[in-house]
């Protein structure tokens, strides 16, 4: 299926779509720009995109793939691709894959996940089948046993790995600490959740002649959302035109931004896609435009990715700056916000994880300490409510856990690394 013009999805989605023609109501009969759509509310579309009698499908359910989703609302949902829709999508983004630097030949292993209707590993795989350098294919998966996966990459001499960062730090950990190496490996493609400095040292420290970028920017729910940039910024993308077009809104009034360097919320519509309409859907993330070229944009992380403790609000990114002011030596590796309830107050764990062989090196409890006394100095200049809400007796002061890589909580069916804990009890 080619790319549709944008005023046919809007006509075919009104007619067909109960979910669209209820949300367009107010609206002229012929509208053909996105400016005079509303946004689409999150919680009302998944409401109406039950598995059965969905109110946003545009037909019956005869011919599809249907695939499982936390979308941004936190809990699965369900998206549904037809064959040619799927087509076009693994076609879109194999194209985009020669931009990550995949060259003919290149042996590459799929470490993303599997089975439980995740579509990642899939997707990835198809991708590469329809990318247009050959490339063979490993499909090893996320879930398999570090004992075997290791081997396995050695024996088949794999040059490119894919998977979240998670799993590919797991995997370096694990490397690191056998002194084993796989020698063979010069590029590995993330996907599916940011990659952090400290996660980039642990993977230098395992492929030390590996180049680290992006795989490329999509979700299952959300569709194609950027293609690779080439450059030492891996958050650099550009939307694949012509398949969709991705928008930047202002996070106060909703405008479009459309000047470099304001960021803003992401907003995509899909132009490949009838069966499940996607149009001015929030993708979750925030981004900004770079003006390096056309269509470019940063990403700049989860528009939701933070926790409330107390009346304070903190973002992942706070404190991943503040750890990366603090740890000059780069001997954390990994990152988790845990939030506990006590004594009826709640407080704020920073639990973080070492490089490996830390303790082999014998570091004492003295530079730990001195380390988290100077990660939580950070994080409260940049966020003095908490410290204030601390004197006031509302919250618990900020605290430092210490773990190994493998011990922070991942999400159990993607393998994605869970960024906020939150261990209160609820009622």
């Amino acid at each position: 299926m080619s790319a549709q013009q944008l005023s046919d999805l809007i006509r075919f989605a009104r007619h067909n779509s109960p979910y669209y023609r209820d949300l367009y109501a107010s609206l002229p009969p012929h509208v053909d720009r996105l400016d005079d759509l509303p946004v689409v509310d999150q919680q009302d579309f998944w409401a109406a995109n039950a598995l059965h009698d969905s109110r946003v499908l545009t037909g019956p359910l005869n011919e599809a793939t249907v695939y499982k989703t936390g979308g941004t609302t936190g809990s699965p949902k369900f998206s549904v691709y037809t064959r040619d829709e799927w087509r076009t999508f693994v076609t879109a983004f194999g194209q985009g894959l020669v931009d990550t630097g995949l060259r003919p030949g290149h042996r590459v292993a799929d470490l993303f996940y599997a089975g439980e209707l995740y579509a990642s590993f899939l997707f990835v795989l198809d991708s590469l089948a329809h990318a247009p350098v050959d490339n063979v294919r490993l499909p090893v998966g996320g879930g398999a046993p570090l004992e075997s996966t290791i081997p396995t990459l050695r024996d088949l001499a794999a040059q490119v790995l894919t998977g979240t960062p998670t799993t590919l730090c797991r995997l370096a950990e694990q490397l690191v600490a056998s002194g084993v190496r796989l020698d063979a490996v010069e590029l590995l493609l993330f996907g599916g959740e940011a990659l952090f400095d400290d996660q980039r040292r642990l993977l230098a420290s395992a492929f030390p002649r590996a180049e680290v970028r992006s795989v490329g920017y999509a979700s299952v729910d959300a569709g194609l959302l950027g293609r690779p940039v080439s450059g030492p910024d891996a958050r650099v993308h550009r939307a694949f035109t012509p398949y969709a077009v991705v928008e930047i809104l202002d996070d106060s009034t909703g405008e479009p931004v459309t000047e470099p360097g304001r960021p803003g919320r992401v907003v995509v519509t899909s132009l490949f896609r009838r069966l499940m309409p996607i149009i001015r859907y929030p993708a979750g993330d925030r981004a900004e435009w770079t003006g390096t070229g056309p269509g470019h944009f940063r990403i700049l992380g989860r528009a939701e990715e933070g926790v409330r403790v107390g009346p304070v609000s903190l973002y992942t990114q706070d404190a991943q700056d503040a750890v990366a002011a603090a740890d000059t030596a780069g001997r954390v590796v990994g990152m988790q916000l845990v939030v506990r309830r006590w004594d009826g107050r709640d407080g704020l764990v920073l639990r973080l994880a070492t490089a490996p062989g830390d303790e082999a090196r014998g570091a004492v409890a003295g530079e730990r300490a001195a380390l988290a006394a100077a990660v939580v100095t950070e994080l409260e200049s940049v966020r003095p409510l908490y410290p204030d809400s601390v004197r006031a007796g509302f919250v618990h002061p900020l605290s430092v856990e210490w773990a190994r890589h493998r011990d922070l909580a991942v999400n159990p069916r993607s393998g994605k690394l869970v960024r906020v804990l939150d261990e209160r009890p609820t009622a």
